[in-house]
């Protein structure tokens, strides 16, 4: 059964995307020289002083870097500040199984949420091991599931991996491997109107088959957009919000954190 919010039919719900934290067990520590629990704590407190209501926060994969009980337990606490109901699912440097231990006691890792008029659904793209993403079988069964429980509902796909090409040639073979599957199941379904990713550390907003591609900024590094290689961009951490509207509009945009600077070291622990 999905989780139901006090919103109506008529009214529009704002959401906020947190992703690719990368937190570690210890505060101090460092990813490619940026304090990744600093460069979380200034876009908590920018969604704060931007957002006043807010009807549900994502955080869409890589919490941790390291997958200790330690940083997920971080990770939650420092979110607390943001006051809305909060949903995880996991990236490729993730450990299922902390996270849940991490999650214990709360709504943070159920998949479905009706929100007003429209439903989100978020799926387990990552694989134990792997760099790459893949929606096994019981993910896209969970997500056809969804779209056909609610076909009178507006519908929003959240994971992990990018699912189609984003013009950075290093980060191609470590996408989600099964797109097609994706689509798929999509592509049955009318009411889908976004789809909505992390891992790729930059903004994308496309558009396929009228149904909108978003892929948002690392709340700690970024990846600069069009790149062959490995290389990481100027650009401050930030974080995407979303106003989904009664009638199946969908409003968006990124914001970033301003004063915020930051000198990159290739030497040091990397991505």
């Amino acid at each position: 059964m999905p989780s139901v919010s006090t919103l109506t039919s008529a009214d529009s719900a704002l959401l906020v995307q947190l992703s690719d934290s990368h937190l570690f067990a210890e505060a101090e520590e460092t990813l490619l020289g940026m304090n990744t629990r600093d460069s979380l704590q200034k876009v908590i407190e920018l969604v704060r002083a931007q957002q006043p209501q807010i009807d549900l926060m994502i955080a869409s994969g890589d919490l941790s870097q390291d997958g200790s009980l330690e940083s997920y337990q971080r990770f939650r606490d420092m979110t607390r500040q943001i006051d809305a109901p909060a949903r995880w699912i996991p990236g490729n440097h993730d450990e299922p199984q902390v996270m849940a231990e991490a999650a214990t006691q709360s709504q943070l890792l159920e998949s479905v949420v009706d929100l007003g008029n429209w439903r989100v659904t978020l799926l387990d793209s990552a694989v134990p091991g792997s760099v790459p993403g893949y929606l096994q079988d019981e993910q896209l069964q969970l997500l056809a599931r969804s779209l056909s429980e609610a076909p009178e509902r507006h519908h929003l796909v959240c994971f992990h991996h990018h699912p189609v090409s984003i013009g950075c040639a290093w980060l191609a073979p470590i996408g989600l491997r099964n797109p097609e599957a994706l689509f798929t199941v999509l592509d049955r379904f009318p009411q889908v109107r976004a789809v909505l990713w992390g891992h790729v550390h930059q903004e994308i907003d496309q558009l396929r088959k009228g149904v909108r591609l978003l892929a948002s900024p690392s709340t700690c590094i970024q990846f600069e957009p069009g790149s062959e290689d490995f290389k990481v961009d100027t650009l401050a951490p930030g974080y995407r919000w979303l106003r989904l509207l009664p009638d199946g509009q969908l409003e968006t945009g990124v914001e970033r954190v301003t004063g915020f600077s930051f000198q990159v070291d290739y030497g040091g622990p990397g991505y």
